[in-house]
């Protein structure tokens, strides 16, 4: 559980990890916050901590004009999604700062947020957003000059060069290499990183899961894939039904999977997935459900390889003698998942 202390330093520090497990009111002030908010820390005795900004409103406090508690943490704001949505309509198409200057954006701005929220420039973005739309035309058996120029490209060389850069591999042997497309997803507790192949959703995690960079080397290593920005048809169910569960209107997800694994991990997070929402088991369970008693530190094993989070709700699993034990998304957010999903079963 969490302490009043612990939340504390939580604030001290601005840990985003504890984004939507608790909300910051203050009493001198009569504002509610978020656990990152970059205001004045009040003292410790100046605070309450609670669990939902429901209850802070509640209780007569106002939203933090700073951190805005009400809104998703790290959403993106209107104009990039407006930026991003032309991109989507026709990836050929090229922003240059010219042109968001003309829009009435500051370049330098949009340049930020992209570097803080993807880790490269929105020109860099365009680039990636353009190989991965040409990469489809061709594995659909498209010529490779035709797409060359569709996809905004002044000359086949140029096209060529950028594509191996990304691909490794020219266009015309385009097809033995695959593509995983990755964006942003945010949620009630942070931001959350999600990447899908054509077979399905492969990967989501928290943003700050310090094992997410080993993660996604693995999950190129097993798909023969490069791992860049773009869109999915997988994505939108996926925003869709995480939105669901949030709010407490889904139990169950339908979306599309991919989890290459061994044979042993396979069959751990397929009994992962029929864990009932709303309670809870253990690995000494899991184990002699697979007629393998002996297995317990084989399925924690498992468990902790699993990259799908909360859709392979391996946050369900705890050790047998009730302790929540590790989770990699922080055992605060564990807490957090069920106690949600038995408030709301």
């Amino acid at each position: 559980m969490l302490t009043r202390e612990r939340m504390y330093q939580a604030i001290i520090e601005k840990d985003s990890t504890f984004e939507g497990t608790f909300f910051t009111a203050v009493k001198t002030t009569g504002i509610f916050c978020r656990p990152t908010c970059t205001a004045r820390k009040p003292k410790p005795e100046n605070v309450e901590f609670v669990s939902t900004a429901k209850e802070a409103i509640l209780k007569g406090y106002r939203p933090c004009k700073v951190c805005r508690p009400l809104e998703k943490s790290g959403e993106t704001p209107e104009h990039i999604r407006t930026l991003l949505e032309a991109l989507s309509a026709d990836p050929s198409k090229k922003f240059r700062d010219e042109a968001l200057l003309e829009m009435g954006l500051e370049p330098s701005a949009i340049r930020r947020w992209f570097l803080k929220n993807h880790g490269i420039t929105f020109h860099a973005y365009q680039r990636m957003f353009r190989l991965n739309s040409a990469f489809r035309h061709l594995r659909d058996g498209a010529p490779v000059t035709g797409t060359a120029f569709e996809s905004g490209y002044d000359s086949l060389s140029g096209f060529a060069d950028s594509f191996k850069s990304v691909f490794g591999v020219a266009p015309s042997n385009s097809k033995s290499r695959n593509v995983i497309n990755a964006i942003r997803l945010e949620t009630p507790l942070g931001t959350m990183f999600a990447c899908a192949a054509d077979e399905g959703v492969c990967l989501l995690e928290f943003s700050d899961r310090k094992m997410l960079e080993t993660e996604l080397k693995d999950i190129a290593r097993l798909h023969n894939a490069e791992i860049i920005p773009g869109d999915n048809p997988h994505f939108r169910q996926l925003r869709s039904e995480l939105d669901e569960y949030f709010e407490g209107n889904r139990k169950v997800f339908t979306v599309p999977l991919f989890t290459p694994g061994t044979p042993f991990q396979q069959e751990v997070w397929q009994l992962l997935q029929t864990v009932p929402y709303g309670t809870t088991s253990t690995y000494k369970r899991q184990a002699n459900t697979l007629g393998n008693p002996s297995a317990i530190r084989a399925v924690a094993r498992a468990n902790g390889m699993n990259r799908i989070s909360i859709i392979v709700p391996c946050h369900r699993i705890i050790s047998e003698d009730g302790q929540l034990t590790g989770y990699g998304g922080g055992v605060h957010r564990k807490q957090w998942l069920l106690d949600f999903e038995k408030r709301n079963s």
